[in-house]
């Protein structure tokens, strides 16, 4: 992990209130209802976060060794992930809005975008957001320590199996049989897996990304102590795309 130089972190510091959630990210997921739009939620397991060093990419696409995680540590352990879920009606078919890990019991009173520590934030002005991209229309959470077992991972698959594909020779069984098990706002090949990295007890929690590809932002969650409680990766400002123009 870098850390970030002493002039980001100053202009860091000016413009964290710039970095806040223009929504309550709470109601995604204590709220049966956002802007007209019914809200279920679906859990996905837990997912392994062994250093406290966290990430979050793109599985398909953004895998590397030299990935760098959020400047703020989180908990260690195993913590619950939970996805915020656009119900499907007629229109459209189920949308994750939202993906939470909760690492502790308090709630969030505030949420602050989660930054590598490289960003230029010179110019950086309210209701803008930096995020991570998505490619393959798949987001995850991992560590790490986990980024390291997953790309070990990955550089052994493409050894023993030159010119196959990953997810079309490796993943899309583990997601089809996940549809299979838990159909629930899933389509036939799946939305969501949560992933044992082979040889290891890590888990790294697979999920569909909202609209698909795109740049997402990734939120912190601070209790009223002032310290880290949550991550919520905003796929959906439910507000925006569902809500009716003022």
């Amino acid at each position: 992990m870098i850390a970030p130089s002493e002039t980001w972190l100053k202009t860091w510091n000016e413009k964290r209130n710039l970095l806040a959630c223009p929504n309550n990210l709470n109601d995604y997921f204590e709220e049966t209802e956002v802007a007209g739009k019914e809200i279920d939620h679906l859990e996905l397991g837990s997912v392994s976060i062994p250093t406290g060093e966290i990430l979050v990419r793109d599985p398909l696409v953004y895998i590397r060794k030299d990935a760098e995680p959020y400047i703020i540590k989180v908990p260690t352990g195993e913590f619950p992930v939970t996805a915020a879920v656009v119900v499907p009606d007629d229109e459209d078919c189920a949308r994750y809005a939202a993906v939470k890990v909760q690492f502790t019991a308090y709630d969030a009173v505030r949420f602050e975008e989660a930054l590598i520590g490289t960003e230029d934030l010179v110019d950086f002005n309210e209701g803008e957001f930096f995020g991570f991209n998505v490619d393959a229309g798949l987001g995850c959470v991992l560590d790490s320590e986990t980024l390291k077992h997953f790309c070990a991972f990955q550089d052994k698959f493409h050894s023993e199996n030159p010119g196959k594909n990953l997810y079309d020779d490796y993943f899309a069984v583990l997601f089809a049989a996940n549809y299979a098990e838990n159909p629930i706002y899933q389509r036939e090949a799946g939305d969501w897996i949560n992933w044992k990295i082979p040889e290891t007890d890590y888990h790294i929690p697979f999920f569909q990304s909202g609209f698909g590809d795109g740049t997402y932002p990734v939120y912190y969650g601070f209790d009223a102590a002032g310290n880290v409680c949550s991550l919520i990766i905003q796929f959906i400002d439910i507000e925006l795309a569902y809500g009716e123009e003022s």
